[in-house]
């Protein structure tokens, strides 16, 4: 099971990964996220997290697929549980991304007005890349999964590069 987040964690060195139910996207790229972090020899400098809009699954494993295709390319999604974005994770991630529109506009209604972080589109960090959402894999086979990874991988490379200039980490 996965750690509670520590609450005196930095504000701006925080990240939370959203999508709709937290089985398939947002836990993935929250995993492939960590990896990239833990081999830049970052874990202990950034708070890492993820949720859904939705509480259909909270407290569930991630999806099979989504274990089974991130465990071929050494993430490990098996730890994490499900959970429902709330009204305090503006409050603790200064970084808050959404894998689709659909996600974003939920989460805008949600948003205070005070909030001083970043929410915007996950790929809207890759430059160059020709999307900007992180197509759901739920209701298809085995190539959505293997592009959810190939998708997330990049974005993680682009995200932890700019929060690393940002925040001047190793």
């Amino acid at each position: 099971m996965r750690k509670k987040p520590r609450h005196d964690f930095p504000f701006e060195r925080s990240v939370l990964f959203v999508c709709m139910g937290n089985i398939c996207r947002s836990p993935t790229a929250e995993a492939v996220f960590r990896t990239h972090v833990m081999h830049a020899g970052l874990q202990d400098e950034l708070l890492i997290d993820s949720a859904g809009i939705g509480d259909w699954h909270v407290g569930q494993p991630p999806d099979s697929r989504a274990i089974a295709y991130g465990r071929r390319r050494g993430y490990d999604l098996s730890p994490l549980r499900a959970r429902q974005v709330g009204i305090e994770d503006f409050t603790r991630f200064a970084w808050i991304l959404a894998m689709d529109l659909r996600n974003l506009r939920d989460l805008k209604a949600l948003c205070p007005p005070s909030y001083a972080g970043h929410l915007g589109l996950f790929l809207d960090l890759v430059p160059g890349i020709d999307r900007r959402e992180v197509p759901d894999p739920y209701f298809g086979g085995a190539a959505g999964f293997e592009t959810v990874l190939e998708l997330t991988e990049r974005a993680s490379e682009a995200l932890l590069a700019k929060i690393a200039a940002v925040h001047q980490l190793r």
